[in-house]
């Protein structure tokens, strides 16, 4: 599934940086002209409209349906020409598995130990990932579009109108493969987009083909990445035929307690429970959640490998975990671990033991590449679905990316992981989710703003995206860069725990906040905006005609009066007494960070200290430990942190 290429060397937590000519995942979106780059004056769907009509008519597939195959692959975009982290190309995601990439997944470099819990560290995995024997047909429909068009590879993967042209071929072969006739009507071709999809199963080809025929119901229209504006008519009472799924020769789907919404396919792959050498085990720990203890967060990641690798890796009992993998090509899920257990990924017990992780699979470090929309929209109805099922609020304080989860202790700060990193569209996937993150609201001049840039405008530069201090391709990001003062040649903002001086590289948290974050603000000064971070005033540019973050509310604390500072902790801990026999206490180790006094911090839920006690294979010895001891989860800096209720104020804003 990737073919070798030498990986360099990154500092330690980090993602390691890949070869910009393969580059492989960023991000497809969804919603009509959200977050789209903007056309210039004049720009008309022109070319790529014509095409879309052209192939259409070629190879007797209606266009909305084209149109539709295409927008779920990717929302019409060519991404010029670099590939998802599939192989996929252009328009239409044509793959040719052969240009994907070798890869180290995330949990197998760097120092973060996932499980993330002192009194019981997991063996640090040094797992690779493997591409299968046999590329599956899903991963070659590239080859076979040249096949049937004549047009040669290169072009298919680099010219727009051709690849739309490979895509409607596939689509006519594979209408002629079920015996169909190539209809004018769209509803004829629910079996063909079903194939389309390349999974081998019929629950996976069904949830891709009605997603295709619901954007067609619905419509849309948005500005493509190359500025063309490109229209797909609603046909609000189109009814397929899916009685042609029964006829596409795909297997049933394997059946298997899985706990996934009924819109998306979903398998059940166990992560093992075994011991294995000297009393150790793996590769996560048996629960009792939600009984034992609440589940607060999902925790958002990517593989940084491809599916069949990465599905071996999980099924290893001396590797890690988590709760489910998404797949690219058509938003397949696998579960691994039931939520009631604790699956290791997070690199922070505290955050393991009251969350559950989803695997995307992707890259960080590949700006040019991109996340199809298929696994986007399948990965936001798995999340509601668990949110709804479990009460987790959807905000950035409860979905957080790896890269927003603490390190539990000091030492363990450089070593935490930075994925799914700056080119996830955070504000794409709250759309999807169904709550858009706030666009306006509280004052003008408010003290709280959320972090909010257009995706698609918003290009800071980053480096070492293929080797050290070498310039990544501008690309769009959910991410915002932090200096010491209202100024772009002013130094960056440095994060202590770090130890590090900062840089613009990809993987280097220290002077950066996401989209969907809240901030006190500290200050302003014409076009910038000052907020209270790691204990500093930091420094953005907000101007007015293209914001960067929006005026907000939220809960605020300070330090109570009479404190200089208060301490900051990567964990909510137990006090000692909470602890029954047999327990150890854990040693309270705040982090290296202050929370001063004249500071303020967005507050999210107030929580009591927690330990899930869980050391030994048999679970006899076992112990949820809930202290009195309260906390606040704080948005600190790029990362959440926690203090003690005890030691702050709580503060309301403005507005």
């Amino acid at each position: 599934m990737r073919g070798s290429v030498t990986t360099p060397t990154s500092a330690p937590g980090r993602r390691p940086a890949r070869t910009a000519a393969r580059a492989v995942a960023s991000a497809a979106l969804l919603l009509p002209l959200l977050a789209a780059a903007p056309a210039p004056a004049g720009t008309s769907g022109g070319g790529l409209q014509r095409a879309f009509a052209t192939a259409a008519a070629e190879y007797h597939v209606p266009q909305s349906v084209l149109l539709g195959v295409s927008y779920l692959q990717s929302r019409w975009d060519g991404h010029a020409g670099a590939p998802s982290v599939t192989g996929g190309y252009g328009p239409m995601h044509l793959t040719d598995a052969r240009t994907a990439l070798a890869s180290v997944p995330h949990h197998s470099e760097g120092t973060e130990d996932a499980r993330g819990d002192d009194a019981r560290p997991a063996p640090h995995p040094t797992g690779r990932t493997a591409g299968p024997a046999v590329l599956p047909a899903r991963l070659e429909t590239l080859p076979k579009a040249a096949r049937l068009t004549g047009i040669p590879a290169e072009q298919l993967r680099t010219d727009e109108a051709a690849n739309i042209a490979g895509g409607a071929a596939l689509l006519a072969a594979a209408q002629r493969e079920l015996g169909e006739p190539l209809s004018d009507d769209p509803a004829d071709w629910y079996g063909a987009v079903a194939r389309f999809s390349g999974a081998d199963d019929t629950a996976t080809a069904a949830a891709y083909a009605d997603d295709v025929f619901e954007v067609m119901r619905k419509g849309a229209e948005r500005v493509t990445d190359t500025g063309q504006l490109i229209a797909l008519a609603a046909r609000p009472r189109l009814a397929p035929d899916t009685s042609q799924l029964s006829r596409t020769g795909l297997r049933a789907p394997a059946k298997g307690n899985t706990e996934c919404p009924p819109s998306v396919s979903c398998e059940w792959i166990p992560a093992p429970y075994e011991e294995f050498g000297d009393g150790d085990y793996g590769n996560h720990d048996v629960g009792d959640r939600p009984a034992s203890q609440r589940i607060r967060y999902i925790v958002v990641h990517d593989t940084e490998g491809g599916w069949d690798g990465v599905l071996d890796l999980v099924q290893d009992p001396t590797y890690v975990s988590w709760n489910y993998s998404l797949r690219s090509t058509d938003g397949h899920i696998a579960q691994h671990v039931k939520a009631k257990d604790v699956a290791w990924h997070a690199g922070n017990w505290y955050i393991n033991a009251e969350s559950i992780g989803l695997e995307h699979e992707g890259f960080l470090a590949q700006p040019d590449a991109w996340y199809t929309e298929a696994m986007y929209r399948a990965s936001a109805r798995l999340v509601k679905y668990l949110a709804d099922r479990y009460d987790i609020p959807l905000d950035r304080q409860h979905i957080l990316g790896h890269d927003t989860v603490p390190g539990p202790t000091t030492s363990s700060v450089p070593g935490m992981h930075t994925d799914p990193g700056p080119y996830w569209d955070w504000r794409h996937y709250f759309e999807l989710l169904g709550k858009p993150l706030q666009r306006g609201g509280g004052r003008a001049a408010g003290d709280v703003v959320t972090i909010l840039p257009a995706y698609a405008a918003n290009r800071p530069v980053y480096t070492s995206c293929t080797g050290a201090g070498t310039t990544c391709p501008a690309h769009g990001s959910s991410a915002v860069r932090l200096y010491s003062d209202h100024d772009e040649n002013s130094a960056l903002i440095k994060d202590i725990g770090l130890g590090s001086t900062p840089t613009t590289g990809v993987n280097d948290l220290s002077s950066r906040v996401s989209t969907g974050q809240q901030f006190a603000v500290a200050d302003r000064w014409g076009d910038w905006t000052a907020i209270w971070y790691l204990g500093q005033k930091a420094w953005f540019r907000n101007p007015k005609g293209q914001p960067t973050a929006v005026s907000s509310t939220g809960r605020l604390v300070t330090p109570k009066d009479g404190l200089e500072s208060v301490p900051v902790y990567g964990r909510a801990y137990p006090e000692a007494s909470a602890y029954p026999a047999g327990v150890p206490a854990q040693a309270v180790s705040p982090l290296p960070y202050k929370l001063l006094a004249g500071q303020r911090y967005v507050a999210g839920d107030k929580v009591p200290g927690e330990y899930y006690y869980a050391v030994t294979y048999t679970t006899d010895s076992h112990r949820v430990v809930i202290g009195k001891d309260l906390y606040y989860e704080i948005q600190f800096g790029h990362r959440i942190a926690f203090v003690r209720a005890a030691d702050v104020r709580v503060v309301p804003s403005a507005g």
